[in-house]
C-alpha cells in the first residue's frame, strides 16, 4: 500500500492535513472526542521541527498559538464544547487583533459537561456568536475524511488570507469513525502562505493598513518591527482609540472582509437537487444519514435531493435559496434543536415549508429516523 494511502480516524486525517498545509505549532489541553488530535500532535511535530505544547487549559491553549502566530507560525488547537466555551474571549481578541489561527472543535453533547463521548452538533451558533460584539467568524465542518482533509487545508487558506481565527466545527463520530485517505502529494491543493510586509527596517510600518486587494501584510512580532497588538479598538499603528470614525471604519473592516466574500469562502457539495422536488439540507456526520435516504428513495422513484453543507459561518444564504427555490419542502437534518433550521428559514423565499428531522440523544441520526420524520410531512399533505 502507498504511503499516501492510510485507515484512520477523522481526528487522524486533521493532523494529517494541518502537517499537510504547513502547521508547526500546536497547543491543547485533551479534551474527549478531541484527545487524539494533541495525542498525534505531540508525535508529529518533534519529527519536523515543530512545536507541541500541552498546557494548563483551553485558555492558555488558544493565548498560545495567538502568540506564535504573530511571529509568523501556521498554528492550531483543538478542543471539545466546554473548552470552545472557555476559549472564547481569547477567539475575540483573535478577531480584533486579526492572527490567523485554526480552532478545531469535535463537537460533544452539552451543556455543561453533558455527554463527553458521545455526538452531537450543538456548538452552530456559539461558534458564530460565542464571543462578545458584532464580529464576523469563519466556521467549516464534512462528513467525511477525503473532505475533512480539503476543508482543513482550506481552513488554514482563509485564516492566512483573511487574518482571521477559522474554526473546523466536525463532530463526535466524525472524528471517531475509519476510513480511508488518500493524502494528496505536496503541491495537489495549493496552499496561501502567509504575507509578508515589504515595509523595510527603519520604515514606518502600519500593521493595520489594509492594501487596496483588503490583505493586510504582516511582520513577525519581535523582527525588525516594533508595532502595537491590542483587544481594543486600534488605528492603523495598533494603538488604542475611541475616535469614532476610526472605530466604525475598524468594526466595518473586520465584518466585511468576511461577508463580502461569503461566495468565496462557500464551500458546499449537493446531490439530485437538479431534479428534486424535495431538498434535504444536512452537514457533519448527519450528511452521511441524509445522503443515504437520498438514495433510497430514488431508487423507488422519489424525487429527492441532498445540499451538504460545507461552510456554516458566514452563512451561505444565496446558495440555500437557489437549491430551495421551487421545492415543495425542505427538511434540515442535524443533531441540535434547529440552529441552522433558523438559518435557512431566513434564507428560503418559503420559511413555512422548511421542517426539522433531528435527533439531540447523543446518537446519530438514522436513514430510519430522516424516513419517519419526512413521513410525518407527508402525512400534512406537504
Amino acid at each position: 500500500m502507498s504511503d499516501n494511502v492510510k485507515f484512520l480516524q477523522g481526528n487522524e486525517a486533521c493532523v494529517e492535513a494541518a502537517l499537510y498545509s504547513g502547521m508547526d505549532f500546536f497547543a491543547g489541553y485533551p479534551i474527549t472526542p478531541s484527545t487524539e488530535i494533541a495525542e498525534q500532535m505531540a508525535i508529529r511535530l518533534p519529527r519536523i521541527g515543530g512545536t507541541y505544547l500541552q498546557m494548563e487549559d483551553e485558555i492558555a491553549s488558544l493565548c498560545a498559538i495567538i502568540g506564535a502566530s504573530l511571529t509568523g507560525h501556521k498554528v492550531m488547537t483543538a478542543t471539545s464544547g466546554p473548552g470552545f466555551s472557555l476559549m472564547q474571549e481569547a477567539l475575540g481578541y483573535a478577531v480584533m487583533a486579526e492572527i490567523p489561527c485554526v480552532i478545531v472543535n469535535v463537537q460533544r453533547g452539552g451543556p455543561s459537561t453533558g455527554n463527553p463521548t458521545h455526538v452531537s452538533q450543538g456548538d452552530v451558533n456559539q461558534a458564530r456568536w460565542g464571543t462578545h460584539g458584532d464580529h464576523a467568524i469563519v466556521a467549516l465542518t464534512a462528513s467525511n475524511h477525503e473532505d475533512l482533509f480539503r476543508v482543513t487545508v482550506e481552513g488554514f487558506n482563509i485564516a492566512e488570507t483573511y487574518r482571521t481565527p477559522v474554526i473546523l466545527l466536525f463532530d463526535e463520530v466524525v472524528g471517531h469513525m475509519r476510513e480511508k485517505l488518500v493524502i494528496p502529494n505536496p503541491g495537489e491543493i495549493p496552499l496561501v502562505e502567509r504575507l509578508k510586509t515589504s515595509v523595510k527596517e527603519g520604515i514606518d510600518y502600519h500593521p493595520y493598513l489594509p492594501r487596496e486587494d483588503g490583505r493586510l501584510p504582516m511582520s513577525d512580532f519581535g523582527a525588525v518591527h516594533r508595532y502595537n497588538v491590542t483587544g481594543l479598538f486600534h488605528d492603523m499603528w495598533g494603538f488604542p482609540t475611541d475616535n469614532p470614525k476610526i472605530v466604525h471604519g475598524l468594526l466595518r473592516h473586520l465584518v466585511d472582509k468576511i461577508d463580502n466574500n461569503a461566495h468565496k469562502i462557500a464551500m458546499y457539495k449537493d446531490f439530485y437537487v437538479d431534479d428534486a422536488d424535495r431538498l434535504l439540507i444536512s452537514y457533519g456526520s448527519a450528511a452521511r444519514s441524509a445522503l443515504h435516504v437520498v438514495e433510497n428513495r430514488r431508487s423507488r422513484g422519489e424525487r429527492l435531493g441532498l445540499l451538504e453543507l460545507q461552510t456554516l459561518w458566514p452563512f451561505p444564504a444565496q446558495i440555500v435559496r437557489e437549491r430551495a427555490r421551487g421545492m415543495q419542502s425542505v427538511t434540515v437534518v442535524e443533531m441540535n434543536k434547529g440552529q441552522v433550521l433558523e438559518a435557512v428559514k431566513s434564507a428560503v423565499d418559503k420559511p413555512d415549508r422548511v421542517f426539522l428531522a433531528n435527533r439531540t440523544d447523543g446518537v446519530l441520526i438514522t436513514p430510519t429516523d430522516i424516513r419517519n420524520f419526512l413521513r410525518v410531512i407527508k402525512g400534512k399533505g406537504i
